[in-house]
């Protein structure tokens, strides 16, 4: 199953994708399908009809994992009260 990743490359600003799995201490390189800005429009830097991206770890400053629905239930969200 696919998990939706927010990709934060250097000198770019943060883009949405799917990776098929979560990579390993030992991979050289993060491979993400379906790659979109956050508003969901197209990334300007790929041609049109690309599926799949591979970006080598020296390019990557960090990565945030998204929760789907049926995580989202066991997910404590911080709130404050004012």
């Amino acid at each position: 199953m696919a998990r939706t990743v927010i990709i934060h490359i250097v000198g770019e600003d943060p883009v949405l994708g799917e990776m098929e799995h979560e990579p390993q201490p030992s991979d050289t390189f993060i491979q993400v399908s379906n790659l979109r800005k956050r508003d969901g429009k197209d990334v300007h830097y790929l041609s049109p009809g690309v599926q799949t991206v591979a970006f080598p770890w020296t390019r990557i400053t960090f990565l945030e994992f998204m929760v789907d629905e049926e995580e989202r239930g066991k997910v404590i969200d911080f709130f404050r009260l004012d």
